[in-house]
């Protein structure tokens, strides 16, 4: 683990512990790890002089704004990435959410055999990107949704497939379009035997990570083609606001009433409520749509940039 990421985890753990007032349990619980780990954790803190009467780092405000965030959405785990000077550029967000999503990873991914259902986007690439030194050949990438036909770092794919390359892992791909062009032909290909068992695999794995786009016509479904202008607009008109894992959401939380949702292979709402999943979202362009997510009730764990986050807690004062 790199010198950074393991700082990370240090203040992580001590913040929960001496400012949050957990204990050691529920430090173990909330971040996933052995609670022997969690002591070492601690203790290592107090030795690097980074507990002392508060913890002494550049990034306690967003620490802050992550208690905020967990508190004000009900979170297991709320990661806020820092943006120099507060600025909202969208790039710059998707790298320093990379960075924090790549630690999540390298965290959930290290001990033991463990499968982990992955999204897709240009969130999830930049965590892709941001991955240094995990190692864990038990590790397995499985693919909530179908993928595009063209090859591009932010396809399901693709993203399943590096992240297997990185960590020595394997990877497990829904053999199925993102989107089929009626509901009998989605129904047709969930039935195939390949389709079931990658979705079986996705369902019975502890963890999930995703990300999110809105439904604009900037949005990358539509900038890629993969969803054409009327289909664009008729979500648009239905309320739309929100898509993850080939599912579109209204403002609410609510699936929107479309076809789409019955025309796009991929892993269940009922389905990943029952796993822990750890949504990424970049940009401040993503609020009302990460708003969304947050009130679909799937989400446990988010990791956003700075002004993501200030925008969503004004947005929750709604």
């Amino acid at each position: 683990m790199s010198q950074a990421k393991e700082t990370d985890d240090l203040l992580q753990a001590a913040w929960l512990y001496h400012i949050g007032r957990m204990s050691q349990e529920e430090v173990s619980q909330r971040l996933g790890i052995s609670r022997f780990k969690v002591l070492r954790l601690l203790a290592e803190a107090r030795d690097q002089g980074l507990v002392r009467v508060s913890i002494a780092h550049e990034t306690t405000p967003t620490l802050a704004l992550a208690d905020q965030l967990a508190a004000r959405f009900g979170l297991t785990e709320v990661r806020v990435a820092p943006m120099p000077g507060g600025t909202d550029d969208e790039p710059t967000a998707r790298r320093a959410v990379g960075i924090l999503a790549a630690g999540f990873l390298a965290r959930i991914g290290q001990d033991g055999p463990v499968s982990i259902g992955v999204g897709w986007g240009r969130t999830m690439a930049a965590m892709a990107q941001a991955l240094t030194g995990l190692r864990n050949p038990d590790l397995c990438f499985v693919s909530l949704m179908g993928s595009m036909a063209r090859t591009s770092e932010t396809s399901p794919f693709d993203v399943c497939t590096r992240l297997a390359s990185l960590t020595g892992g394997s990877a497990m791909f829904l053999p199925a379009p993102f989107v089929t062009d009626s509901e009998e032909d989605c129904r047709v290909v969930m039935r195939q035997r390949l389709v079931r068992e990658t979705l079986e695999a996705a369902r019975a794995a502890p963890w999930s990570i995703i990300s999110l786009g809105d439904c604009s016509p900037q949005a990358l479904l539509s900038t890629s083609g993969i969803l054409t202008a009327a289909e664009s607009a008729h979500l648009m008109a239905l309320g739309a606001v929100a898509d993850s894992t080939g599912k579109f959401f209204c403002a609410d939380g609510s699936l929107a009433q479309t076809d789409l949702n019955r025309r796009a292979p991929s892993i269940g709402i009922e389905d990943l409520r029952a796993t822990d999943v750890m949504l990424l979202a970049a940009g401040t362009t993503k609020a009302v749509a990460t708003l969304a997510m947050m009130r679909s009730g799937i989400v446990n764990r988010l990791i956003a940039d700075e002004s993501l986050a200030r925008a969503l807690l004004a947005l929750g004062e709604d």
